[in-house]
């Protein structure tokens, strides 16, 4: 059976004897030429060629040897070519309204994310933007101490801006599909402290906990991907825990060889109805003004690392995400290696 794709007539489906190159050749169109398909079956040499049609349109062709086609059997086979020709127009029927959907889900996707990321654009802009006016203007008396905070104010959002650059940047290789994580070896606690030391600033007002345990083996990840995975996790926690509030990054054995990392808060915490729901794209809360990237970004990274994602209730009240990473296997060496670093650190 022949069925159209790309333009040209491909097998779709064959049963029995396969049809010679030479067979085949001469009940395709010549290349750049029509094809015209006769209503009843033909001979085209030694096979039979029965056009599939439905609602008068073709969808098809039925390609037979002429000894498997002969005889009493016509009818029966009319009948049967006419049954492919309604399954054949209903798969394409089917195809064709899901790939509209798809198209207006992207679509819808797209307007979405134009306004999400175009308020996170324009509320920093027009914070820098009038701090560096009145950081330009002569005619303003500013003191040296309002000078100094403006200054930081246009750190602080030019940081924002460079974190939904980054953001956006991420999201466009997932969905390019060029997302191939380069694992090395290192250590839990080296990848945390240097995530809190690069968000420095964001984290003032906030107390940030360690609950690291002592006996972590090192991990084989991606360090750029899952220090964006922790990033995302504490400006989330940023985001929806009140100021003065402590936020906790754990880190402990987990099973089956991983590392089980977690960031929690004092927050309003996820509902048990929402927990898929926030690692999807775009989702928000309802009073969160955001592209909703951060979640979804670390979602696609934390997967790339086959792992697993999710959030769960942190003790105390408030949303605990959790993540895991692969534990790195070591030689039995390296593993009294990292025994003695250990127990050296513990003597400390």
């Amino acid at each position: 059976m022949l069925l159209p794709r790309n333009g040209d007539l491909e097998i779709a489906a064959a049963a029995g004897e396969p049809l010679s190159p030479d067979q085949i050749s001469r009940v395709l169109p010549a290349p750049s030429t029509l094809a015209r398909l006769s209503a009843q079956p033909h001979l085209h040499g030694d096979v039979l060629v029965h056009a599939l049609a439905a609602a008068g349109r073709p969808v098809g062709l039925l390609v037979l040897s002429a000894e498997a086609a002969v005889g009493p059997d016509q009818e029966p086979l009319s009948l049967f070519a006419n049954q492919i020709a309604l399954a054949v127009e209903q798969a394409q029927l089917r195809e064709q309204v899901l790939q509209t959907r798809l198209t207006e889900e992207v679509a819808r996707l797209a307007r979405t994310l134009v306004a999400a990321v175009s308020h996170d654009l324009r509320a920093p802009l027009t914070r820098i933007k009038a701090s560096s006016s009145m950081l330009a203007d002569d005619e303003l008396d500013i003191s040296p101490e309002a000078a100094q905070g403006l200054a930081r104010l246009i750190d602080a959002e030019a940081d924002r801006l460079a974190h939904l650059v980054q953001n956006l940047l991420d999201m466009s290789r997932i969905q390019a599909g060029v997302l191939q994580p380069r694992c090395t070896l290192t250590q839990i606690g080296d990848l945390v402290a240097d995530v809190i030391g690069d968000l420095g600033p964001a984290l003032r007002g906030y107390t940030v906990r360690l609950a690291l345990d002592q006996r972590l083996p090192p991990v084989d990840v991606d360090v750029t991907l899952i220090s964006r995975v922790l990033t995302n996790m504490l400006e989330n926690a940023i985001r929806h825990a009140p100021k003065g509030t402590p936020i906790t990054v754990g880190a402990a054995p987990g099973p089956s060889g991983t590392v089980v990392v977690s960031v929690a808060d004092h927050g309003p915490g996820v509902s048990v109805e929402r927990r898929d729901e926030v690692f999807g794209l775009l989702a928000r809360r309802d009073d969160d003004a955001g592209a909703g990237l951060g979640l979804s970004i670390a979602k696609a990274f934390v997967e790339a690392h086959r792992q697993r994602i999710w959030v769960e209730d942190a003790p105390g009240g408030g949303a605990r995400f959790c993540f895991t990473v692969p534990a790195a296997e070591l030689a039995p060496e390296e593993e009294r290696a990292e025994e003695q670093q250990v127990a050296a650190g513990a003597h400390r």
